[in-house]
């Protein structure tokens, strides 16, 4: 594609958002368009991303024989392949542009969700499928690192707080939407026996039907819609580089910096949404009346979530840094305060078990909306796009690193305690480059 001749109907000639007088003639209207769609398809991607954590819960229970071992690589495979994918998504959106990136990336989601559709009506199914599947859930992860940098591109700094916070907060729901509607979906047929025959789910004495299928098949159509909207409403900008130019954010110590906060964060928010619902399972599933992991895991992703785009603003107003270090500490005390129940003796000690991962998601997600206040202040616009899709891919790999990691630890001493303690110290060390490089009287880059 040749830059000096855009595609017509796709790219813009002219996009200034910092100058008062284009913004409010041209460009808000098509700035709030472009974040409203984007986001409902990310929304989508989220849920793609993470279906496969809602899936693994259930598939011992209708025949499936796998190991515990099994089960969390399952679950961390969307994590290693989203993370891999949102370093090549990262290129795209200077290359491909919004509408195209958008468009296609959303029609790619049909190949996991119809896979999965597919390989859960058969308990044969080999596990190497499984894992080819669960990494093409991945692609939910990639859509990530270009839709957020091309959409930064649509707002003046002043808003980038409040943009991608709630472009990121809405999509991010995607995670409890998936967690909370597939114990719903999944038990009753979807248009008669047309989508497939029921499974037989089977814990202790109880036995029903379910129809696991519809966990991915009811986001089919709302896919299809979303490519439809981004095709005919989406513009992209003139915002353009090549492969190779945009590897100057490398050399740029902050681009490093920044993507060990965003480990902190949003690694955390995604590595525990991942593992939140296995957690609970391996964690108190042994005691008599345990309780169902997807009637709680949920939770966790949703006040993530939201707490992300109430963040939003007070980021605009007060700066990023700031809000960091507070997420920074919350994190720090949170995990350290859920070491005290994993190693349950009973069911009275599962709430607090949920409120300090709760408080884990709570400080996770307003650092997810503190970081990306402080890149687009730190960067100009292409760079922050840039450094927006980078630390956003190596954060992607949470639910990968989280669930092999705690999995292993469970594995070789019976508690994921070692594993928290290990995070609390990441914590730390992050808690200490924020204060130094942004959020200290006379920092380097306060932001």
């Amino acid at each position: 594609m040749n830059p000096s001749k855009p595609l017509p109907n796709t790219w813009l000639t002219r996009w200034e958002p910092e100058d008062p007088q284009f913004w409010e003639t041209q460009g808000k209207a098509l700035a709030w368009r472009t974040l409203w769609i984007t986001t409902f398809n990310l929304t989508l991607a989220f849920i793609t991303w993470f279906v496969v954590s809602a899936l693994v819960v259930r598939l011992p229970n209708v025949g499936f024989q796998l190991s515990t071992a099994q089960l969390f690589w399952l679950a961390a495979m969307p994590g290693l392949a989203g993370g891999t994918l949102r370093i090549i998504w990262t290129f795209l959106p200077p290359m491909l542009g919004t509408r195209h990136l958008v468009t296609f990336s959303t029609l790619l989601l049909l190949a996991p969700l119809l896979g999965w559709a597919w390989a859960v009506q058969n308990t044969a199914t080999p596990f190497w499928l499984l894992m080819v599947l669960a990494f093409l859930a991945g692609i939910g992860g990639g859509n990530f690192s270009g839709f957020m940098p091309s959409t930064s591109y649509f707002f003046p700094k002043k808003l980038q707080g409040t943009a991608l916070g709630i472009q990121a907060g809405v999509g991010n729901f995607g995670v409890s939407v998936v967690q909370f509607v597939t114990p719903w979906v999944i038990g009753f047929a979807l248009l008669g026996s047309l989508l497939g025959d029921p499974q037989t789910f089977t814990r202790g004495e109880v036995s029903k039907p379910i129809w696991l299928q519809n966990a991915t098949l009811v986001y089919v159509p709302l896919v299809l819609l979303g490519a439809v909207l981004a095709w005919f409403w989406l513009k992209s900008v003139p915002v353009r580089a090549n492969f190779r130019e945009q590897f100057d954010i490398f050399g740029d110590k902050h681009t490093w910096i920044m993507t060990s906060l965003y480990i902190m964060t949003f690694g955390s928010f995604s590595g525990f949404s991942a593992t939140f619902p296995l957690l609970i399972r391996t964690l108190y599933g042994k005691f008599e009346g345990a309780p169902d992991p997807l009637s709680f895991a949920f939770l966790g992703p949703l006040v993530g979530s939201l707490i992300r785009v109430l963040m939003g603003p007070l980021a605009d107003r007060y700066g990023g840094a700031i809000w960091t270090q507070v997420s920074g500490i919350g994190l720090l005390f949170s995990a350290l305060g859920v070491t005290f129940f994993l190693r349950p003796t009973s069911l009275e000690q599962f709430p607090w078990f949920v409120l300090f991962m709760l408080l884990v998601f709570l400080f996770s997600g307003i650092g997810n909306a503190s970081t990306f206040k402080q890149m687009p202040m730190i960067f100009e616009p292409r760079k922050a796009g840039g450094v927006i899709g980078w630390t956003a891919a190596i954060a992607a790999y949470g639910p990968f690193v989280f669930s092999s990691l705690i999995g292993a630890v469970i594995a070789s001493t019976g508690s994921a305690t070692g594993f928290f303690y290990g995070a609390a110290v990441f914590y730390a060390i992050n808690i200490g480059l924020n204060w130094y490089y942004y959020a200290r009287k006379n920092a380097e880059k306060p932001c």
